[in-house]
């Protein structure tokens, strides 16, 4: 009996620890990013499936919805940023959400409102710095004649800007985030550990078309010069999963119409990971970020 008692109980812990297991969530759009934002899910982080439904549809600037980004706040609310606009817009889309569900009403938010001449406002990466209880949100931005031009076109010559809030009520001023000489998009912030951050990031300028890290002791930098490519050339939007010891990076292969992805210990050393990892056709790029098993339940209902 008692036999019988400890290998019922051991079940029950063994099923609720189960039921607890943080799920991985992948934000998502489809060309031609009209339809509002989707998402993938996956128990592994290796192998995706799609929700196969639209959580909440865009309608501020453009009303399109690209690059969708997702950070939670300590208080358990899900922020939500996206592109707005191709090109023209001075600011970002943003709703939050408490559940993935029910969305607040949508905002554009105007960072770039002081800078007349500016082209875009393209692809706001959101990270929550849990040490300081704030979020950073990090963009490309194109503002003529402000940087050289390098191999780019004045009207392609992105830099990276930020801003922090802790309401999203109230925002900084924005900021120059990370000049690294080239053409930069696609920016995520990783924090490893108290005092250390990794920032993948994309190499924008012809031929590269690629992605590299750089390193810092701060969220907000100064980050360190980028590395070298770990990924091909045309390869775009990356995002970052922990997986046990492993970081996987998923970018979006656009020439190949693939997401690829690499895995590494330390940022300096990469496995190209692409033919182990399983993402739907059509998904295009967004972020990952971690969520309950009971939100991913209702999601799916």
């Amino acid at each position: 009996m008692k036999r019988f008692l400890y290998i019922f109980i051991s079940a029950a812990l063994l099923a609720s620890c189960s039921a607890k297991k943080d799920v991985y969530m992948f934000t998502s759009f489809h060309e031609p990013a009209t339809d509002g934002l989707r998402m993938l899910y996956s128990f592994d982080a290796y192998h995706w499936t799609d929700l196969n439904k639209i959580l909440i549809k865009p309608e501020v600037g453009d009303k399109v919805m690209r690059d969708p980004s997702i950070a939670q706040g300590k208080d358990g609310v899900f922020h939500l940023v996206w592109t707005s606009a191709w090109t023209g817009g001075k600011g970002f889309g943003y709703a939050d959400s408490k559940d993935l569900l029910h969305w607040s009403p949508q905002r554009l938010i105007n960072v770039m409102e002081d800078e007349p001449t500016v082209v875009n406002v393209w692809a706001p990466e959101i990270f929550y710095d849990d040490d300081n209880d704030q979020f950073i949100i990090v963009w490309a931005s194109t503002i003529p004649g402000r940087f050289p031009v390098g191999t780019e076109t004045e009207n392609n010559n992105h830099r990276l800007y930020y801003t922090v809030t802790r309401d999203f009520k109230t925002f900084a001023k924005e900021k120059l985030f990370y000049d690294p000489g080239f053409s930069a998009i696609d920016a995520e912030i990783i924090k490893r550990a108290k005092n250390d951050y990794v920032m993948v990031v994309k190499d924008n300028t012809r031929p590269n078309r690629n992605i590299k890290v750089a390193f810092a002791n701060n969220p907000l930098g100064p980050y360190t010069k980028a590395s070298g490519a770990f990924t091909d050339n045309f390869t775009e939007g990356p995002t970052v999963a922990k997986a046990g010891d492993n970081y996987l990076i998923y970018y979006d292969a656009y020439r190949e119409k693939i997401f690829g992805a690499q895995s590494t210990t330390d940022f300096k050393t990469f496995t190209n990971i692409t033919k182990q990892v399983d993402v739907p056709v059509a998904h295009k790029h967004g972020t990952i970020f971690k969520t309950t098993k009971k939100v991913l339940s209702r999601l799916k209902q």
